[in-house]
């Protein structure tokens, strides 16, 4: 993962799969490209392996299970979304909790197999817990904030910087920060609190021009970055 980390999840959103979900993939690439800065999109499974054709970005899965391949009716497999062309996945977000066991076995599954980790979480005392399971990324989103438009760099500062403060004891884990983020200087504000990056859906999913709510993302980011 590259920083600063930008993830957008796709979720079910009407523009999230079919040609919809191509063109405004199309059009998140254009933006990242012109700035040389990666931006990931986390999608429906059903996309992962047109999207992955049909643009550079890394591609994300939304969430696998922590089965083994086998009679296993329906389930998403690290093995599966490999296949397909996804570098990653989510896991346990919000609103596709699962236990901390089968986080553990997820993550041990998409380690064996090369896949880049983002464990969602809603509370920084969960930060050193899950940090100790050594995903790539943790994401911290506090449920009531989410797809609010009310950034949690702004109405909760000590979410960030106290989860902050926890990822130092996994110091090879980065700490994202989601839930309510809408503009470049959210963005800016959550890198400066000492995220690595931001990971958002409705503010980019609901716009009528996403690439210019992206391009603002990044320019955020990378302001903070150039700020130190």
């Amino acid at each position: 993962m590259k920083k600063p980390i930008l993830i957008i999840n796709f979720k079910a959103y009407d523009n999230a799969f079919g040609k919809k979900g191509i063109d405004i993939a199309k059009k998140i690439e254009k933006i990242s490209i012109e700035y040389s800065t990666e931006v990931t999109l986390s999608v429906p499974a059903t996309m992962i392996s047109t999207l992955s054709q049909e643009v550079s970005l890394p591609i994300y899965a939304q969430h696998i299970d922590d089965v083994d391949l086998g009679a296993h009716t329906g389930a998403i497999t690290a093995e599966m979304i490999k296949e397909a062309g996804a570098k990653g996945s989510l896991l346990n977000h919000s609103e596709k909790r699962i236990r901390l066991d089968q986080i553990h076995n997820a993550l041990t599954k998409m380690k064996k197999l090369g896949l880049e980790s983002v464990v969602c979480i809603d509370r920084y005392e969960l930060v050193n817990p899950i940090g100790l399971l050594q995903p790539d990324s943790i994401l911290i989103e506090p449920p009531e904030l989410i797809g609010s438009g009310i950034s949690v760099s702004k109405a909760k500062p000590e979410v960030i910087t106290k989860a902050v403060d926890e990822i130092k004891k996994t110091p090879s884990v980065y700490l994202i920060a989601g839930a309510g983020i809408s503009n470049g200087d959210d963005v800016y504000t959550a890198i400066k609190l000492g995220s690595a990056g931001i990971g958002v859906a409705s503010a980019v999913m609901k716009a009528k021009e996403p690439e210019k709510v992206v391009e603002e993302f990044i320019k955020g980011a990378l302001r903070a970055i150039e700020n130190g």
